[in-house]
Formats: C-alpha cells, structure tokens, sequence
C-alpha cells in the first residue's frame, strides 16, 4: 500500500486542539476523509475517522448518543452508565469507521500525515496562502456508461 496524496486543511482557530482535518489517497484508489490532527500532551497525532456511538431507549427504541441523559423521541430518563470502558477505563463514546489494523501500517500512515501537516503549517506562512478544499466529496464523476448502484444487470 502507498500513500499517493495527503491534503490538509488547518483549522483556523490555532488555540483550539483540534489543529488540522485531512484527507488522504490510497494506491490512488481509494480515499479516506475526516481524518484529525490534534495538539496532545507530547505534540500533534493522528486521530482517525469516527462515529459517535448510540444505544436504543428502552422505551421507544429509538436511538440516543450514549452521553444523553434523555430520550431523544419521548424523554424517557436513561441509564447514566450505559458505554463499555477502554483500557484506560473512560467510557467508550466513539469507534473508528476507518483505522490501520496494524502498528507498522499505523506508523507509515502518521508519519506521512504528520509531515504533511508541518509541510501545510510552512506554506501557511507565506503571503498569498490558501487553504486547501477538502469539500470535493464530487470529485468522481464516472463515465457515461457507469451503472447505478444496485442495477447489476448486464447492458
């Protein structure tokens, strides 16, 4: 696998420690966005793309973040204990949609984003800069003769 392009978009509010979102391209196949840079305790990481977690009212069934205290839909009281913990025993809120599923691939992919990152952060510093457009989500359009999803019938 290679890392074919890495875009970053800084944040503007530099005090905040969220720093950067970032978008990067595998094997120019395949693409994945959403990706966070963040100000840690021993410098900036990479923190992958991810969703918040929710469970179902065990009144209405409908679905509920696992940090609220009520029902979305009917205001029913919910449980207050109601993640799983990480191995730090904080309560598990979030799960990654996309992550590397080993440390050597993890390694490789930081790495590129961080420099990257600082790359984007030196450019920020001449006159004239603009910021890259992460927001190209039509980027691909196909060809003409492109099917449909779903319609697996032979034309």
């Amino acid at each position: 696998m290679k890392v074919s392009e890495i875009r970053v978009k800084l944040v503007s509010d530099r005090t905040e420690k969220l720093q950067a979102f970032c978008t990067i391209t595998l094997d120019d196949d395949f693409v994945v966005r959403d990706i966070k840079i963040i100000e840690g305790p021993r410098g900036p990481f990479v923190a992958m793309p991810s969703r918040k977690l929710s469970d179902r009212c065990p009144r209405c069934h409908s679905k509920n973040h696992l940090r609220a205290k009520f029902c979305n839909e009917c205001a029913f009281k919910l449980p207050v204990h109601r993640s799983g913990f990480d191995q730090r025993g904080r309560a598990r809120l979030h799960t990654d949609i996309a992550h590397p599923v080993n440390p050597a691939c993890r390694q490789y992919i930081e790495q590129a984003i961080l420099a990257a990152f600082h790359g984007e952060l030196e450019k920020s510093k001449a006159p004239g800069y603009v910021a890259p457009n992460l927001d190209d989500f039509d980027d691909y359009v196909g060809d003409d003769e492109a099917q449909p999803f779903g319609n697996t019938a032979a034309s």
